[in-house]
């Protein structure tokens, strides 16, 4: 089982968002107040391709282990720095398959549904921090460090401190593809 170390939200589009005590997720809209909140896309470039296209990005949650890495090459980045919901420890959220459930605190479900891919922005708050986010496996094929996306399957209040447990989903699973 992993643990919620912090929740984030924001109102307006800005690429860090703000801690908070406690964060309330809407089942099918994401968190109550943030502006990435609804049914349909809300992330500027995807509304300006198709703004009628499913929000698969409702909440995002960052593995807070990815701060200890980035801090020896010179990265200080904190909970809600990167644009995250919601930052967890001891899930290992990059390895889920898609599809997987995580049940946060008491009654929030959010059911994941692919790794967030690195843009620009990341670069903007501090340089250099895209390539950092980057990696490459033994194969050569690239990977995406900068947390995973999701869906609210059940409403519920997420606090600091909140459980964090993992349903994985039946059947074959899927690799997780960037959303």
């Amino acid at each position: 089982m992993g643990v919620v170390t912090a929740v984030s939200l924001r109102k307006g589009h800005h690429f860090s968002k703000t801690n908070a005590m406690s964060i309330r997720l809407l089942r099918g809209l994401g968190v109550d107040g943030d502006a990435h909140m609804g049914e349909t896309v809300k992330h500027r470039s995807r509304v300006a391709k198709d703004p009628n296209q499913p929000n698969l990005r409702q909440v995002h949650l960052l593995h807070e282990e990815l701060f200890e890495e980035l801090r020896p090459k010179n990265f200080i980045v904190r909970p809600g720095d990167m644009g995250e919901n919601v930052t967890t420890r001891g899930v290992d959220l990059l390895a889920l398959p898609a599809g997987t459930r995580l049940h946060l605190g008491e009654s929030a479900v959010v059911e994941v549904t692919g790794l967030r891919n690195p843009c620009i922005q990341i670069d903007r708050f501090q340089k250099g921090l895209m390539a950092a986010t980057l990696d490459k496996d033994a194969d050569g094929n690239l990977i995406r460090k900068a947390g995973v996306m999701s869906v609210v399957l059940a409403e519920g209040d997420v606090r600091p401190g909140d459980a964090v447990r993992v349903e994985l989903p039946d059947g074959p699973h899927q690799p997780l593809r960037p959303v």
